[in-house]
C-alpha cells in the first residue's frame, strides 16, 4: 500500500467529523421536526403507503448492514489492507454519514397521525426527547469521544505515535446500564409529542436493529476484555436503568 502523507491522514480525518457534526445536527432536527427542511414526518419526496414502507425499511435496513458489517473485527483487518489504518475509523464515520444523507433525501413520510399531544404535555415529552440526545453525546465523551469518531486516531498518527485502544473505564451512566448510548437514541426516538405512522416506523426499525447490534457487541465486547466485561454484565443491566441484570434475574430465578 502506498504510504500517505500524514498531513492527509489528518485532514481526511478533521473533515470527516467536520461532516459528523453537521450529520448529527441534522439527525436531530430529522427526528425532531426542528429547522431543517426535511424530516420524519415531511419535506421529502412521497409515494404510497406500501412504497413508503419499503423505502423506509430499507433505508434503516442499509444502515443496520453497514454498522453490522464494518464494525466487526474482520472487516477492519480487510480494510486497513487498503486503507492506512488511522483512517479505518474516519471511513466507517464516513460511509455512516452518507448512508444518513441517503435517509434524509430519500425517507418518504407517512404522516397519518397516530396520538398527538398539545401544551406542557408536548413540552414535557420534548423535553425527554433532548434528554435522550444529551444522554447520547455524554455517553459518547465517557468512553472517548475522539476515539469514537477517529479524530484520535488520525492525531495520532499525524504526530508519528502509535495508536492504542482505550481501556473501559466504568464511570458515569456506564455504571447504570451497559450502553446509555443506545438507550439514548431509543429515548430520542420514541419521545414524540406527535406519534405518525413514519414516526413510529422509524422508531420501530431502530429499535429492532438496536437490540440486534447489540447481542453482536457485547459478544465482540466479551472477546476483547474477557472476564472484566462477563463480571460487568453481571453486575449492570444492558439498558433499562436500576433493573438487575438479565443474567442476575436469571440466576435469581433458578436459585427460587
Amino acid at each position: 500500500m502506498t504510504t500517505v502523507p500524514r498531513s492527509s491522514i489528518l485532514s481526511f480525518g478533521v473533515l470527516v467529523y467536520a461532516l459528523f457534526l453537521l450529520t448529527f445536527l441534522y439527525l436531530i432536527g430529522f427526528v425532531t421536526g426542528f429547522v431543517v427542511p426535511v424530516t420524519v414526518d415531511g419535506g421529502g419526496p412521497t409515494s404510497a403507503p406500501a412504497l413508503a414502507v419499503l423505502v423506509d425499511v430499507g433505508v434503516v435496513a442499509l444502515f443496520g448492514l453497514q454498522h453490522t458489517v464494518m464494525a466487526r473485527p474482520r472487516f477492519k483487518r480487510w480494510l486497513t489492507r487498503h486503507v492506512p489504518q488511522a483512517i479505518e475509523r474516519s471511513c466507517f464515520v464516513l460511509v455512516t454519514c452518507a448512508i444518513f444523507a441517503v435517509m434524509f433525501t430519500q425517507w418518504r413520510a407517512i404522516p397519518t397521525v397516530l396520538w398527538q399531544t398539545s401544551g406542557a404535555v408536548a413540552h414535557t415529552i420534548l423535553a425527554v426527547a433532548f434528554v435522550g440526545w444529551g444522554t447520547v453525546l455524554l455517553s459518547t465523551f465517557l468512553i472517548d469521544h475522539f476515539d469514537l469518531f477517529g479524530l484520535r486516531q488520525v492525531w495520532l498518527a499525524f504526530r508519528g505515535r502509535d495508536y492504542a485502544a482505550r481501556t473501559f473505564q466504568e464511570r458515569g451512566l456506564y455504571r447504570v446500564v451497559r450502553h446509555p448510548l443506545m438507550l439514548g437514541f431509543l429515548v430520542a426516538f420514541w419521545a414524540a409529542p406527535t406519534m405518525t405512522v413514519g414516526r413510529l416506523l422509524f422508531a420501530g426499525c431502530y429499535t429492532l436493529y438496536i437490540l440486534f447490534a447489540l447481542v453482536i457487541e457485547e459478544r465482540d465486547l466479551l472477546d476483547l476484555h474477557g472476564a472484566s466485561y462477563r463480571d460487568y454484565q453481571r453486575r449492570v443491566p444492558k439498558l433499562l436503568p436500576f433493573l438487575p441484570p438479565a443474567r442476575a434475574r436469571v440466576r435469581d430465578a433458578v436459585a427460587q
